[in-house]
């Protein structure tokens, strides 16, 4: 970015892992998108009428070059902000993601991988290979054997802690410095569980899943 990422909060308490996450998903954004000139994000306690509780806001501001301004915002009423803030600014971050794709006009700026037969490398069902829960991150292997990384704040609904080694997941597939990484994680099912409906056939475990030592 042109300008450095502006982060303000409004009756919230500053937070460094709040701003680390904003900045994580920041980093996402400019990875959909090369031209992003600023980027200012809002983390507020709203005042409204018509709700009741304690409403939060994430609000998403973008800058593009010829003075285009993209806007995202996500408001929700929350009882414990240290937990349910995550989810807020996640979900503002995900429609302004949705922005730039329409904006770039193509798929979410990364480049597509293709299999030999042409197809593109659309969201795919793998098995989790090995956990470094400390750290925060894993890899998944896919029917073909590929190894492909994953951080937690690629899993879907703040499921990371529930994965474990044999776990199978969606994913969606994107090119990172340093390989194939997963933008997206979802749960389908955990060792010992029937498949879920919404896998058309059943995924068998790719050899070696073990845990490594």
């Amino acid at each position: 970015m042109q300008v450095p990422l502006e982060i303000t909060y409004n009756h919230v308490s500053r937070s460094d892992w709040i701003d680390d996450y904003i900045k994580s998903r920041v980093d996402k954004l400019e990875h959909l998108s090369d031209n992003i000139v600023a980027c200012r994000v809002v983390i507020e306690q709203t005042q409204s009428p018509h709700r009741t509780g304690n409403p939060y806001r994430a609000h998403v501001e973008v800058s593009l070059p010829a003075k285009r301004e993209l806007v995202a915002d996500k408001t929700e009423t929350v009882t414990d902000p240290q937990v349910q803030l995550r989810p807020i600014i996640r979900h503002a971050f995900e429609a302004m993601e949705k922005q730039l794709k329409k904006q770039n006009g193509k798929r979410g700026g990364r480049k597509v991988k293709h299999y030999e037969g042409g197809d593109e490398l659309t969201p795919s069902v793998a098995t989790v290979v090995r956990m470094f829960e400390e750290e925060g991150y894993g890899f998944l292997k896919n029917l073909s054997g590929e190894e492909i990384y994953f951080h937690r704040n690629s899993v879907l609904h703040d499921d990371f802690d529930r994965l474990t080694v044999g776990s199978q997941v969606r994913f969606e597939p994107e090119e990172g410095e340093k390989g194939p990484q997963a933008s997206t994680v979802q749960i389908i099912d955990k060792p010992g569980v029937a498949g879920s409906q919404d896998v058309e056939n059943d995924v068998e475990q790719p050899a070696g899943w073990e845990r490594r030592h």
